[in-house]
């Protein structure tokens, strides 16, 4: 075996690799640049010679080979044509086979070798143009409509109605040109008709976007006549909607059933939605069996929440109870079609996963189940508030059924807001008792649940005015659920009431940083530091608040009174006259306003407004007190007799006002009218010193026999006055305390007048009284108890009171001693 192996000499190593480096120089490329025979080649007919035609294997004769240089000798090919690229009488050949590659017709020999033809120099330039042609500017003119409608429809999805308007009707006037041009240069039959359907679409749909409803009508009956315009039909149902809003209930409804036979079977989902607006046309016009047959119909091909909640409104309406039972049980059974909450939850530790869900938590998809959850909650319980009371023998017994059959569903977390809209029921019917009752059941349930119940029982023992229960209910809410704004704020009302405003305001701060867009706490910090008279908080404060409720009556009359406790009464104005611009027939404002021009010295503009608040309430004797002074004033008595006459009417007991009615007549000349009001008083108020006193006056300038007895009458009465004052200064002196008896009593002698300062208390005493704005609002449960509360005779007005008032001339009135009350501030 060994004798085959053959040894590798040691001595000589390097002749196992030789020759590797050994090649012919034919295949030298490197040097072919200076290789003289190469390029003479190259240069001569050598290098542009064609290739040589390869042999058909089937053909019979041979063809005779080319030599290296080519001959000049015909080449025949085996059926007796020369062949490709030969040279025939001079002429050679085109070589059409080897085109491609550069050769054409009258290549000649010696003509430099050039593929891309860059010999023959540039392109000839493109064809301008022709603007002036028909056919572009038909073109330019299509272009021009296309971009109107989509300017059109740009400005419809901006809110700007009026100009998609404007821009929808100019793309109608250029197409209507475009379509004369077309019939000018080519047949009807090259009219585009999907462009003229786009343009008369959009007019008709801007028209109705600007409730322009007629001619929207007829944009439409000229699409669904027109018989070019292929599924026109559904337009109907556009037009049906039209006379929907029209309050044209028979034609709307003939319209959708219309559009409902033109629509193939196919369309399912349209033909749903179009029945379903059948179904709210009935129930609209009041044919309630028509209704039920199109709800049923949705609900048992595809069941939908609107369907659902609609079939409910129809059975409830016919006031069968069983039905609306069953429409109940399939309004729950629908289903949402959205993912779990699970899904949002991370399984792992995953930092991928995490970013992932992270990322979904709060997107666009996640916001749209979130809606679609609470607009299926809103109808359930909307539901059920409907239908509980009727569908049993009480209506505790219809929310027990509810209940029971929400905890058979997918919605079990609003089973206990239910059970809170029982105690809510229980409240409208005056039946607190049970509705605490029912509130404190859900003392065992878990924290959310039960911090709003409390949340909700600390409301109703605050508006009780027991304020201990609601501070220990309120304590409850805030223990269960430290995070509940509403809870915070029923604490902080509380203490608000027990006048520690430092504490509420803390109580409403931590609210506010729990929920910033808790607008009762915002409100109630901005009252808080007007109690401190930290004014400039308090008007940030409600300056934040008003860019929140914009319209809110209630904040923008507290600015003003802010503005004017910082003795700024034109910012004070000028915030009423928003306030006025939102309830233009709120008295208490106009009387505002009217006070704060008069104090600014502008007559005119507080006459405007008092006089306002007049109409408006005619009951306010404050106002009533100020326009009979202010036609004093201005030399117009006999129109301040009407004021005080109705003053008089309004407080019967008090003298003043039939005295002022009285003066006024003495004051126009009218003295015998003068006189019977005089009598007349008189007679309800014999102890009364001032109508004596003019009695007397009277009847002694007109010469009348009376004036004897009135005259004895009044000197008894000042008789008696003298003895009433002696015991008074008597009892003043044995005793200390006597002296605010007869404060109180001073005037006494003079009938019912009262001072300057017991108006101004009794005044106070009556806005006090009021339900005032000055009160913390009350929160509740977010679902369950609105916490606004709106006096219905709007903003309360704390009028400060002025330390000099004007008097009346005092030439005319020196012995009639009617007091200073008389006449506003």
């Amino acid at each position: 075996m060994m004798q085959n192996v053959h040894l590798a000499p040691e001595t000589d190593e390097d002749d196992l690799y030789s020759g590797y480096n050994d090649y012919n120089p034919t295949y030298d490329t490197e040097e072919l640049e200076n290789d003289t025979a190469f390029q003479q080649a190259v240069r001569t007919s050598h290098g542009r010679r064609p290739p040589i035609t390869a042999k058909i294997p089937s053909t019979a004769v041979t063809r005779p080979v080319a030599t290296g240089y080519g001959s000049k000798t015909s080449l025949a090919s085996s059926m007796g044509r020369p062949m490709t690229g030969a040279i025939q009488d001079g002429v050679t050949r085109p070589m059409t086979a080897v085109r491609a590659a550069g050769f054409t017709k009258a290549a000649l020999r010696g003509s430099a070798f050039d593929p891309l033809g860059q010999s023959r120099g540039p392109a000839p330039p493109l064809e301008a143009k022709n603007e002036d042609s028909p056919e572009e500017k038909i073109r330019q003119l299509e272009k021009k409509v296309n971009e109107l409608v989509e300017e059109s429809c740009i400005a419809n999805s901006c809110g700007d109605l009026k100009l998609a308007l404007e821009k929808a009707k100019d793309a109608g006037r250029k197409e209507r040109v475009l379509v004369r041009q077309r019939e000018q240069v080519t047949t009807p039959e090259n009219i585009n008709l999907d462009l003229t359907y786009s343009v008369l679409f959009n007019l008709a749909s801007q028209y109705s976007a600007n409730e322009m409803y007629a001619e929207a009508l007829n944009t439409y009956q000229v699409i669904v006549k027109n018989k070019m315009f292929s599924n026109a039909g559904r337009l109907k149902v556009n037009m049906g909607n039209i006379y929907l809003k029209q309050r044209n209930y028979s034609k709307a409804i003939k319209f959708y059933r219309m559009a409902l036979d033109q629509i193939p079977s196919v369309h399912k989902e349209m033909r749903i939605k179009i029945m379903q607006n059948i179904g709210v046309t009935f129930i609209k016009t009041g044919q309630y069996s028509d209704a039920i047959n199109s709800f049923e119909h949705i609900m048992s091909m595809a069941p939908n929440l609107k369907a659902g909640f609609n079939l409910i409104l129809s059975y409830f309406a016919v006031g069968d109870r069983d039905k609306m039972k069953k429409a109940f049980q399939k309004l729950i059974a629908v289903p949402l079609e959205i993912d779990e909450d699970d899904k949002y939850i991370s399984p792992s530790d995953d930092p991928h996963t995490n970013l992932v869900i992270e990322a979904i938590k709060n997107d666009h998809l996640r916001q749209m189940e979130r809606e679609r959850k609470a607009m299926a909650e809103k109808y359930i319980m909307t539901a059920a508030k409907l239908i509980a009371p009727v569908i049993e023998t009480s209506f505790a017994v219809g929310y027990d059924w509810c209940v029971e059959v929400v905890k058979a569903s997918q919605y079990v977390e609003l089973a206990n807001d239910l059970e809170i809209n029982k105690a809510i029921t229980y409240l409208r019917q005056k039946d607190f008792n049970q509705a605490v009752e029912t509130l404190k059941m859900f003392e065992k349930k878990d924290s959310r649940v039960k911090s709003a119940a409390a949340t909700n029982l600390s409301f109703l023992y605050y508006l009780e005015n027991e304020f201990s229960q609601a501070s220990s209910y309120a304590d409850l809410a805030v223990n269960s659920d430290r995070y509940n704004p509403s809870a915070l704020t029923n604490k902080g009302n509380t203490v608000f009431a027990n006048g520690d405003y430092e504490k509420a305001a803390e109580f409403y701060k931590e609210a506010l940083r729990n929920d910033s867009s808790c607008t009762e706490a915002l409100y109630n910090i901005g009252l808080t530091y007007k109690k401190l008279n930290r004014l400039d908080e308090a008007l940030d404060c409600f300056l934040k608040l008003h860019a929140i409720l914009r319209n809110s009556a209630q904040v923008l009359y507290q600015i003003a009174n802010v503005y004017e406790l910082m003795e700024d009464p034109n910012q004070a104005i000028e915030w009423l006259m928003q306030l006025i611009s939102v309830v233009p027939t709120d008295s208490r404002a106009l009387s505002k306003l009217g006070e704060l021009y008069d104090s600014e010295g502008d007559k005119s503009q507080a006459f405007q407004y008092y006089y306002e608040s007049y109409r408006y309430f005619p009951s306010n004797i404050e106002v009533i007190e100020w326009l009979g002074a202010y036609y004093i004033d201005t030399q117009f008595c006999e129109k301040a007799i009407q004021y005080f006459e109705r003053a008089s009417l309004i407080q019967p007991t008090q003298v003043k006002w039939q005295l002022m009615v009285a003066s006024c007549f003495r004051r126009s000349g009218n003295y015998q009218k003068a006189l019977d009001t005089y009598k007349d008083i008189h007679r309800k108020f014999p102890e009364n010193v001032e109508c004596l006193r003019f009695l007397v006056r009277l009847c002694t300038d007109i010469g009348l026999k009376e004036v004897q007895e009135y005259a004895t009458k009044l000197k008894r009465l000042e008789k008696m006055k003298e003895i009433r004052e002696q015991r008074i200064k008597s009892g003043r002196d044995s005793s200390g305390g006597s002296r605010s008896r007869r404060e109180g009593s001073a005037g006494s002698d003079s009938g019912q007048n009262c001072s300057a300062s017991s108006k101004g208390e009794r005044l106070s005493a009556k806005l006090r009284a009021l339900p005032g704005t000055n009160e913390p609002y009350e929160s509740s449960s977010n679902k369950e108890i609105d916490a606004s509360y709106v006096d219905p005779l709007g903003p309360q007005i704390e009028r400060p009171k002025t330390a000099a008032k004007k008097r009346i001339d005092e030439d005319d009135f020196a012995d009639e001693e009617l007091g200073d009350d008389l006449l506003p501030e």
